[in-house]
């Protein structure tokens, strides 16, 4: 195994759609849906705030390169990494 980790509920993210040319942003929690975990990014960043900024910024670059392109992110804190708790010494 290379990386492996483990992600806060939900309740703590938020995600970033486009859809039909326009960007929301929608606050957790979410309910579980049977959807395609299509890649992912870890980021170290200093606050939600800056997280949303960063993934409005990704989507951005999808709708300015791939006009017509739907899909969404979801940003969720990363709490374990391999094996140890995220901000423990």
């Amino acid at each position: 195994m290379i990386e492996s980790g483990g992600l806060a509920s939900t309740a703590t993210g938020a995600r970033v759609q486009l859809s039909g040319g326009k960007l929301t942003v929608t606050d957790g929690p979410f309910t579980e849906a049977k959807e395609v975990f299509g890649g992912y990014a870890i980021f170290e960043l200093k606050s939600k705030k800056e997280a949303v900024e960063r993934a409005v910024a990704f989507m951005e670059l999808h709708k300015q390169h791939w006009p017509g392109w739907q899909g969404e992110t979801e940003i969720r804190q990363q709490t374990f990494l391999n094996g140890n708790a995220v901000g423990a010494d």
